[in-house]
């Protein structure tokens, strides 16, 4: 019977509604669906693989701070266009794109929270603006974070997850690594203790400065860190050689080879933190 039958019949057709398009999540790594709603309830990782998906920031951060805590600094530091960029389109039309979409006026959030009641300082990247990338704003606002742990003596904290140095500022971006690396001497000298998570992906200018430069360096699982990943090198080596960089720069093996100090899944890293930073406070509080 065909639908105008039906009609004259008085047979009323059954309209399917589809599922929304959210409502499941393909994981990049077992391939297998994940509802949502269980991502969300397991910290943003996969209860197949236990894969760890990137997360928005205010996610992360209410993994491991207190409830409520966080104090945003720095709002007013903005990335700007001062050598008026242009590749496919002009930087500074690509800032509005990524601001509107993800919110925020830089790719990274700083800002002052507790873990179980202990005060620190802490930085994150942002993936959903240009990449989290280092540009002039974000270095100038993770050293005014760091100033503020100094003046407040607080530790540090710097949750790194970026594609590198934003090539679109050149030398300015380039001139962050050292100006924060210089800042985080000054926090050392102060008797501060850093720690840096370095989440998927932490490559390039990023790790091969500040990232890896805590006095603890936690991985999350299987998170790519590294300077130059596949797609650079890819055309200029062979299948077997590509598999032993893909090898070389996961979590797993970046920690045998001594550059991270310890792999936490996102479910036990404020417990992680919050005992870390008893033994590092505690001991540099009696000199021992």
């Amino acid at each position: 019977m065909n639908w105008f039958e039906k009609l004259k019949s008085g047979i009323r057709t059954v309209v399917r509604r589809g599922m929304p398009d959210d409502l499941y999540v393909k994981c990049g790594r077992c391939h297998q669906m994940v509802l949502r709603k269980h991502l969300e309830e397991n910290y943003g990782t996969c209860p197949h693989c236990e894969h760890h998906f990137r997360i928005h920031y205010k996610q992360f951060l209410d993994l491991v701070l207190d409830p409520g805590s966080y104090e945003e600094i720095a709002q007013n530091v903005k990335s700007t266009d001062p050598l008026e960029f242009k590749d496919l389109v002009k930087y500074s039309d690509r800032l509005k794109e990524h601001g509107k979409r993800s919110g925020m006026t830089a790719s990274v959030s700083v800002g002052v929270g507790k873990i179980e009641g202990r005060p620190l300082g802490i930085g994150i990247h942002e993936f959903g603006f240009v990449g989290a990338s280092l540009g002039s704003a974000e270095g100038e606002r993770i050293c005014r974070l760091i100033d503020r742990c100094v003046n407040d003596r607080v530790p540090l904290v710097l949750v790194c997850r970026s594609g590198g140095a934003r090539m679109q500022e050149a030398a300015l971006s380039l001139m962050q690594m050292a100006k924060i690396n210089a800042r985080l001497t000054l926090l050392s000298d102060a008797g501060l203790p850093y720690i840096s998570i370095l989440s998927d992906p932490t490559t390039a200018g990023v790790s091969a400065s500040y990232a890896l430069m805590g006095d603890i360096n936690i991985a999350e699982p299987n998170a790519l860190i590294g300077f130059t990943g596949e797609r650079i090198t890819g055309s200029s080596v062979g299948e077997e050689e590509l598999a032993a960089l893909r090898r070389a720069q996961r979590a797993e093996q970046v920690l045998e080879n001594g550059f991270v100090d310890l792999v936490v899944p996102r479910k036990n890293l404020r417990a992680t933190l919050d005992r870390l930073f008893g033994l590092l406070l505690d001991t540099r509080m009696t000199g021992s």
